[in-house]
């Protein structure tokens, strides 16, 4: 949760009389408060409904109403079109203020899904009205069934020509079922609407003009219950989330379960168990939020989220507690990392030359930072104290983590992406990842195929109206990795790849990797293009003519198995000999763009990615070919 800007806090005096059917009650709930997450699989409209449900009740200021996607201010959410991060909101209706909290839809970002819903009491859960629900769908509603969450079910994008909202709301209630729902649970309220257009209605009636997301808000105060807690009981506050800023320090963002919290007070910071003694200080800053910004308080009380500056030490879990009777909150939960990568300092000869931070100790520090506030992140030690051992859920995850640190100045070279084992009955067992792939109808058959050796099974095929095919299926972890780069190319790039861990299942032996070898550099120097076009009919190239490379660079893949040394820096021997044939231009095809991405797809165990601000490459871990040869003895 990232900062904003200012906004003008509006202070609510009345809620709706439909609140409570008890007086008594009003002494253990905040009747004008609602806290509630938006969740969805990937690309069903979470944020654009943020954006509309802000701008529909006057949240977004001016300047920023040509802003799409507001919440989404992070430069990769932007350049990617996703949520990377969980963000939070607050609008106010009908004198009650709703926090709206924006979750990632990607199930590489569960953790951020997982916290986010440890500050609410309902969700808003986006459905596709074409699409119906998705993986991911199935997730996020497990985990807020899983806490007790009331629900508001939104079919979106009912304007598209292949809606069917009738269709997929019985697939909706199938899902409430298949997750052991309640009968509470399952008695959700439907709008339908537009989050493009802010328009939304009640039930699966078309969304008119001058509704607008009145029905949205409404349904809201209905069935997300108001927050339970006593404000004169003493605090408990649950940590999060964690921020910084240049004057403050470190900030805890959560939310106040009960009693009341106030700047300048004492409170107690309670860590895990035996992590760290108990912790006594003031509390030297207090905000709320109000709009897309954060606004300064004098108290936070229970049921309303807060973001606080005055514990350098705070870390997401802990609990903010009355220092009289300090009484720890259980610690926050997340599903374990399935899939891990390690991130050393870059050994390579051009190391140093584009980043500012190089060193083991700037790499520790990165990353330990970064843990502090993804809990879904783990650190391991390896045998050489230059190397460390990052965990996480999946490729994307990964990627934009290493992603923000080129960005950010630091130079690392990781390894390949590797799935982490457990026994289970004395035999080992892999995870394994549920998937859907929309593709046109005509590539249907190419799916299937990439599927069939990487030990993938197909569990549904369901055509669709607008020519296009959706593909359920289960593989092993390990056999969606470059699953995606390839579905891209065998699909002239129309093919959509959705994954979700769906649990484990006993090892299913060895998979096929990549098809050709390597072309490796035996030299330093510059490409050139006499070299390069020699080598082009053996394989694909990397890099173009100018480019520098090192011994042990990979400059290309060969077409078929074994790795090839080469040399790209030979020129043409100059001679007397002049003719047509010799002396004729050299047309080059275009090299292969390495992204990160890419790399972590087309990466061996015996090569490492160099990643620098200006430069992803691909080498040997061993940079010499002797070494190679000996290694390979």
């Amino acid at each position: 949760m990232t900062s904003r800007g200012a906004s003008t806090r509006t202070h609510a005096t009345t809620g709706p009389p439909e609140l409570t059917d008890h007086p008594a009650a009003l002494l253990s709930t905040c009747p004008l408060i609602r806290n509630v997450a938006l969740v969805a699989h990937v690309d069903h409209g979470k944020t654009t409904l943020v954006d509309a449900m802000l701008r529909a009740t006057g949240a977004l200021p001016a300047h920023r109403d040509a802003v799409d996607r507001v919440l989404d201010s992070d430069d990769q959410e932007r350049e990617r079109g996703i949520t990377i991060l969980a963000k939070a909101a607050s609008v106010t209706w009908k004198g009650t203020r709703i926090n709206l909290v924006d979750t990632p839809g990607h199930a590489d970002f569960g953790g951020e899904v997982e916290r986010a819903l440890a500050m609410v009491d309902g969700v808003l859960l986006l459905v596709d009205a074409a699409e119906g629900p998705l993986p991911q769908t199935r997730y996020v509603l497990s985990k807020a069934l899983e806490a007790k969450l009331a629900a508001v079910v939104v079919l979106n994008k009912v304007d598209r020509a292949d809606a069917r909202p009738a269709e997929v709301l019985d697939e909706i209630y199938q899902l409430f079922l298949d997750l052991d729902a309640d009968d509470q649970q399952i008695d959700f309220p439907v709008v339908s609407a537009i989050a493009r257009d802010g328009l939304a209605s009640e039930g699966l009636a078309a969304p008119l003009e001058a509704s607008g997301l009145a029905p949205l808000f409404d349904a809201v105060l209905r069935a997300v219950p108001p927050p339970r807690g006593d404000a004169a009981a003493p605090l408990q506050a649950l940590v999060t989330n964690l921020d910084a800023s240049d004057y403050l320090g470190r900030l805890a963002i959560g939310r106040v379960e009960r009693g009341t919290l106030r700047r300048g007070d004492q409170v107690a910071l309670c860590a895990a168990a035996g992590e760290r003694p108990l912790l006594v200080r003031r509390v030297a800053q207090l905000m709320t939020f109000c709009g897309v910004g954060r606004m300064e308080t004098d108290e936070v009380q229970a049921g309303d989220l807060f973001v606080l500056a005055g514990f350098s030490e705070i870390e997401v879990g802990d609990t903010l507690a009355d220092p009289v009777s300090p009484e720890p909150l259980p610690r926050l939960t997340v599903d374990e990392p399935v899939l891990r990568m390690t991130f050393g300092v870059n050994t390579s000869p051009l190391a140093g030359q584009e980043g500012r931070y190089l060193t083991s100790r700037h790499l520790r520090e990165r990353l330990a930072r970064e843990v502090l506030g993804n809990v879904s992140l783990r650190l391991g030690e390896t045998g050489c104290p230059d190397v460390i051992e990052v965990a996480g859920r999946g490729e994307l995850q990964l990627a934009v983590l290493i992603e923000a640190m080129r960005r950010e100045g630091y130079e690392l070279q990781v390894s390949r992406p590797e799935v982490i084992l457990k026994e289970g009955d004395g035999k080992p067992l892999e995870p394994l990842e549920r998937g859907m792939v929309d593709v046109p109808d005509e590539h249907v058959g190419t799916v299937t195929q990439a599927l069939a050796p990487r030990k993938g099974r197909v569990l549904d095929i369901r055509p669709g109206d607008t020519g296009r095919t959706v593909i359920s299926f289960q593989a092993p972890a390990r056999g969606v990795l470059g699953l995606r780069g390839e579905l891209l190319t065998v699909t002239r790039g129309t093919a959509l790849l959705q994954l979700h861990h769906s649990g484990w299942t006993e090892w299913v032996g060895d998979l096929p990797r990549r098809a050709g070898g390597a072309m490796v550099a035996d030299r330093a120097g510059y490409a050139t293009a006499y070299a390069l076009d020699n080598l082009s009919p053996r394989g694909e190239l990397f890099i173009e003519p100018g480019t520098p490379v090192y011994e042990g660079m990979i400059v290309g893949l060969t077409s078929r198995p074994g790795d090839l040394v080469v040399n790209v820096t030979r020129d043409k021997q100059k001679t007397n000999i002049r003719t047509h044939s010799h002396d004729e231009a050299i047309m080059l095809a275009p090299p292969r763009q390495v992204t990160l991405e890419g790399a972590m797809e087309l990466v061996e165990s015996d090569e490492l990615i160099e990643v620098t601000p200006r430069a992803v490459r691909l080498r040997k871990r061993l940079l010499r070919e002797g070494e190679r040869r000996r290694s390979r003895r």
